[in-house]
């Protein structure tokens, strides 16, 4: 029962064992035997025999720590991949001008009389902004108009007769020329008794005056500015890049640092048709209004024109996204609550969503918060903050 060839086999010690035992009769002072002989004289073979025990006892022990037990999911917080508005927008700086704006100036030479006009005040169309001396003027409107009266009863005289036959016709053509040029020397003279009365061409608010009561007025002196600030254009510049996506009529924004709360919404209204050769830009004027007239003509604004809207456009919470190596990426949250790492291509970023333009579809769940921890298969246990939970969306 003992003697059979698979007897010595079975009492074949272990290596490791063996090393043990070997060890322990070097200790107590016991030899060996030839077994044990052959093992010491060889120094390899015991080393492999160390290390073998090492091995088996370091497996032992993880065993005993882990206790067979799975490792528990990882809570994350979790987001829906849902469409929102999404709008491509640039951003630059331009200046504010005035609607309407000018110099006011006199078209005549003149003894300035009164500038009945507050500086700063509103002027409304037609109001007088100075008066000129106009006793010279006024006398030869009369006497143009004296003239004028005198031509034309000669010329009622000169066409009865002729209507009678008794007269020349040549007489009548020339009673009718004197009469004529009689009536454009009178509209000559109104005219230039008018512009000794400067007035407001449109409804506007006056800048300060340039001259005084008793001065000499020359054609083309300033008198004073006046500006409509009711309505204001601002104007500024683009790239060429971004041309095809400038639009007669689109959006823009106006925010200025002296008032930072208090944004106004314009449309573009002028596309420059050329481009400037150095910084190769377009310019644009956009136009808006100003109903408290705060803003005032050469402030800085800051313009934000609107690009492209896409009003359902796929979104994920910035925080969800993560870069490696110029890749994005996202933790998608699959039904068994196993994420998948899954690249993605970004489009526009706002100021807390990113816009998903490939990678991801409308209804998956992404982990928003502590993806830092997970790898790839990884169990989570995911919270959203609204009331449905990934698993049931899913």
């Amino acid at each position: 029962m003992f003697g059979g060839p698979g007897a010595h086999r079975a009492r074949r010690r272990h290596p490791a064992s063996t090393h043990r035992w070997l060890v322990l009769r070097h200790k107590h002072g016991q030899r060996p035997g030839r077994q044990g002989e052959r093992i010491l004289k060889h120094p390899k073979r015991v080393s492999a025999l160390c290390l073998a025990v090492l091995v088996a006892g370091c497996s032992t022990e993880s065993e005993q720590a882990g206790g067979g037990f799975p490792r528990p999911p990882t809570p994350v917080e979790a987001s829906l991949v849902s469409g929102s508005a999404v709008t491509d927008k640039f951003t630059t700086v331009g200046t504010i001008e005035a609607s309407e704006s000018i110099t006011v100036t006199s078209e005549i030479n003149g003894i300035v009389t009164a500038i009945p006009f507050r500086e700063g005040g509103r002027l409304a169309a037609g109001d007088v902004i100075a008066r000129l001396d106009d006793a010279q003027l006024k006398a030869e409107a009369l006497r143009a108009g004296a003239i004028k009266d005198q031509r034309q009863a000669a010329w009622r005289r000169i066409k009865s007769v002729v209507d009678q036959g008794a007269g020349a016709p040549q007489d009548l053509d020339d009673a009718v020329a004197a009469l004529k040029v009689a009536e454009a020397d009178l509209a000559l003279a109104e005219t230039r008794l008018a512009k000794t009365r400067i007035t407001a061409p449109f409804t506007g608010v006056a800048g300060k005056r340039q001259i005084s009561s008793g001065g000499f007025l020359r054609t083309g002196d300033p008198i004073t500015d006046l500006s409509r600030i009711d309505k204001l254009r601002v104007s500024f510049a683009v790239p060429e890049r971004l041309l095809p996506s400038m639009k007669l009529g689109a959006k823009i924004s106006v925010l200025t640092t002296a008032y930072p709360d208090r944004e106004l919404a314009g449309t573009i209204d002028v596309i420059e048709p050329k481009l400037d050769p150095v910084s190769r830009n377009v310019g644009i004027v956009a136009v808006f209004d100003n109903p408290d007239e705060l803003l005032r003509p050469g402030m800085s604004a800051t313009i934000t024109a609107v690009l492209k809207e896409r009003p359902q456009a796929l979104t994920v919470p910035s925080a969800a996204v993560f870069v490696e190596g110029g890749q994005a990426f996202v933790y998608v949250i699959k039904p068994d609550s196993v994420v998948t790492r899954t690249p993605v291509v970004l489009g526009t970023r706002l100021a807390d969503i990113v816009e998903v333009t490939e990678g991801v579809g409308e209804g998956q769940w992404v982990v928003r918060a502590g993806h830092q921890k997970l790898y790839e298969g990884a169990k989570v246990a995911p919270t959203s903050a609204g009331d449905e939970t990934p698993g049931a969306a899913q």
